[in-house]
């Protein structure tokens, strides 16, 4: 497709490779953690070019969350757990968003207009679902139920990543842990990296973790499995010294948590989302 026109089912569908819409990295279906990264990767197929974008903006938050694939294969690696990681911008089609949000394809982001998304059809829509969102959320599916198979419900654990500034004001945190109504991963996290005096940990910021349909949603408040999404600033974590910090303060603290009897069993707390109070 070329970058200028509108994409289509059609304009999309020759000579497209057989690339695997997800990345999953064994470990032991039996430690109690599974790792998720919805925004690993800035790549697009090859035949959806840049999407109409200048390079420079595959390189911007707006593409991927900087420094989190590389966090969450080193956290994945130390602690053993299984890994689930997307391959495809978020700009080719967001893998945490509901079927329904109206930002799963984004047509402006941040100010970057998308020429390639600005007027797909409703086949080239359904495309992107079938070959790329469903595959991702069927991978982790599969993840979870292996797991489950072994007798011990694991706990979900998704990293992502935040801009140090947003619309012109710096953001004060260096961490934030997002999570909906179910506490049992995510206040245990919120304190233990409270605990350190130099940080300052968001508890729902930048962001609130209750977005119906999101990847939280759909395998752990929907599953009743215990989770929690970990967002670290992007200046912090954008080099191998930054990634390496993290990943160690964050397995030290979850190596202590997985264990707790509390996120062994399944259980639902509803969802903000769906109105439950």
């Amino acid at each position: 497709m070329p970058d200028s026109e509108c994409a289509s089912a059609e304009s999309v569908a020759a000579g497209e490779p057989a690339s695997e819409a997800v990345e999953t990295i064994p470990g032991d279906p039996a430690g109690g953690l599974v790792v998720l990264c919805d925004h690993a990767s800035n790549a697009l197929p090859p035949q959806y070019g840049k999407l109409g974008l200048p390079a420079s903006e595959f390189q911007r938050h707006i593409a991927y969350d900087i420094g989190a694939a590389a966090l969450a294969r080193r956290m994945a690696a130390a602690l053993g757990a299984p890994a689930v990681l997307s391959r495809f911008s978020r700009l080719l089609i967001d893998l945490n968003r509901g079927e329904d949000d109206p930002t799963l394809i984004m047509r402006l982001s941040d100010g970057a207009v998308v020429p390639g998304n600005a007027c797909i059809d409703a086949q080239e829509r359904q495309r992107r679902l079938e070959r790329y969102y469903h595959p991702y959320h069927a991978a982790i599916a599969r993840v979870l139920d292996a797991a489950i198979a072994t007798g011990r419900a694991p706990a979900i654990v998704s990293v992502h990543s935040f801009t140090p500034v947003w619309r012109g004001r710096k953001r004060p945190w260096h961490a934030g842990i997002l999570w909906d109504r179910d506490p049992r991963l995510a206040v245990p996290l919120i304190e233990a990296l409270r605990a350190d005096p130099s940080l300052v940990v968001g508890d729902n910021e930048p962001y609130v973790g209750a977005l119906k349909g999101d990847t939280l949603y759909r395998h752990g408040s929907q599953r009743g499995l215990a989770h929690a999404l970990i967002e670290v600033r992007q200046d912090l974590i954008g080099d191998d010294r930054g990634v390496a910090e993290w990943a160690e303060r964050l397995v030290s603290i979850l190596a202590r948590l997985k264990d707790d009897p509390v996120l062994r069993v399944a259980r639902r707390f509803g969802s903000r989302s769906d109105g439950n109070r």
